[in-house]
């Protein structure tokens, strides 16, 4: 994959530093927008990802950050990976602040559309590509206290479906990956007592998202693909 840009978003997190290796490791020029300064490295690494600051919520920034990751000519934009979310348990629909409820969207869907839109003309220009969202199983089954976060992450569903109907005659594809519990160090903090054995690894969804962005899922656009492990 030499001569080919990845932008990742949310590529410091539990997935995202697990999605950003296996990119790195594949020989992709990855670019990966943080919200903070980023630490420098002690030596230069020519294969290091590109770190820049960015507030994906601000289309502006969006827009600098697809600019970016489009902006070497020996490395064409060629895949589009949205990580970015949050995650609230904020009781019943009428104990839910309508505060609340806006800023799951805000977090969940808001980055992914402005990420997309920013990098479709870059993925055209390109000759096609791949974008990859991050959606969750309780987008398709929903449990109770969290309906902001279903509400949200079904509509990054939605509109990951939406991406790949518009754009599938341009060479794009659009597909969803829709984790369960992953083990991360803060899932396993806030849920000590549970089956850990059962979640899925960071790594496990990350070979998965590359699969997708790759040229081997060539055919394939407009999937939901579960990512559940055992749970």
């Amino acid at each position: 994959m030499a001569g080919r840009s990845v932008l990742i978003t949310g590529g410091t997190g539990g997935l995202g530093a697990a999605v950003t290796a296996i990119f790195v490791d594949a020989g992709w020029r990855v670019v990966a927008p943080q919200r903070s300064q980023p630490t420098p490295r002690p030596e230069p690494d020519a294969n290091a990802p590109v770190r820049l600051v960015a507030d994906l919520t601000d289309a502006a920034d969006a827009a600098r950050v697809a600019e970016v990751a489009a902006g070497d000519p020996e490395a064409p934009l060629r895949a589009v990976i949205n990580l970015v979310g949050g995650y609230a348990s904020t009781g019943l629909v009428h104990e839910t602040p309508i505060e609340e409820f806006d800023r799951m969207l805000t977090l969940n869907l808001r980055p992914t559309h402005l990420v997309t839109r920013a990098a479709l003309p870059h993925l055209i220009k390109a000759g096609g590509g791949a974008v990859v969202c991050v959606a969750s199983r309780a987008a398709v089954a929903p449990f109770p206290g969290v309906a902001g976060y279903v509400t949200a992450k079904a509509a990054v569903l939605a509109f990951a479906s939406a991406v790949a109907v518009e754009y599938k005659t341009a060479g794009v594809r659009c597909n969803t990956v829709l984790p369960s519990v992953i083990d991360t160090p803060s899932n396993r903090a806030s849920m000590p007592d549970a089956d850990h054995s059962r979640w899925v690894a960071p790594t496990e969804i990350a070979s998965v998202i590359h699969f997708l962005a790759s040229d081997e899922s060539a055919p394939t656009s407009g999937a939901t693909v579960p990512v559940y492990g055992r749970a």
